[in-house]
């Protein structure tokens, strides 16, 4: 699977090492204990396992293990749906990462893009975050992802609704971003 040495924009740290491996049937309980973890409780809408064992076995589904550090230990996880759409219309569903602000999240997305553009076809990736979620959301715009709109209190929170941003990135923006070297190479 795709690897990444390095990032394709500056980092004031050392770049990090990330590896995205398909999932395996186990490794799911690493994966519904990162959903289930309080630091990511608040940001996403965890799945049952029987969610995730479709979804590892369902060709519309990419569901990844992120790997990195030095050793390529598993440190998330993310899932892309619609990999089959005839739109070549991709959402990056879910990306989890176990330990935050290292670099891992970037890294991943950026190994996510590629596949969706260059090996999936995509013309398209999207995807949702919540209002509350503002860190991935920063790092999503800083990523070219452009918002498209708000879902208004859309899902039930512990202390109420929370909104939904949609962000996208087009095929054109993707490709112009890796012209200025700020994604991987083809």
């Amino acid at each position: 699977m795709p690897e990444l040495r390095g990032a394709a924009r500056p980092l004031v740290r050392p770049p990090v090492r990330v590896r995205l491996r398909p999932t395996m049937q186990s490794d799911l309980d690493f994966v519904l204990t990162l959903e289930q973890d309080d630091a990511n409780l608040p940001f996403i809408t965890p799945w049952e396992r029987t969610q995730h064992e479709a979804a590892i076995r369902f060709p519309d589904f990419r569901h990844f293990i992120v790997e990195g550090g030095p050793d390529l230990d598993a440190v998330g996880f993310l899932i892309l749906v619609g990999c089959r759409s005839r739109h070549l219309s991709l959402e990056l569903k879910r990306m989890v990462i176990q330990t935050k602000r290292q670099g891992y999240g970037r890294a991943a997305l950026h190994l996510a893009k590629k596949i969706a553009f260059d090996d999936l076809g995509a013309h398209r990736l999207w995807l949702d975050v919540k209002g509350r979620n503002t860190g991935a959301a920063a790092l999503y715009r800083a990523e070219g992802f452009v918002q498209e709109g708000v879902l208004r209190d859309a899902v039930k929170v512990t202390d109420g609704f929370d909104s939904l941003a949609v962000m996208s990135i087009l095929r054109p923006e993707f490709d112009a971003r890796r012209a200025a070297a700020l994604e991987l190479a083809a």
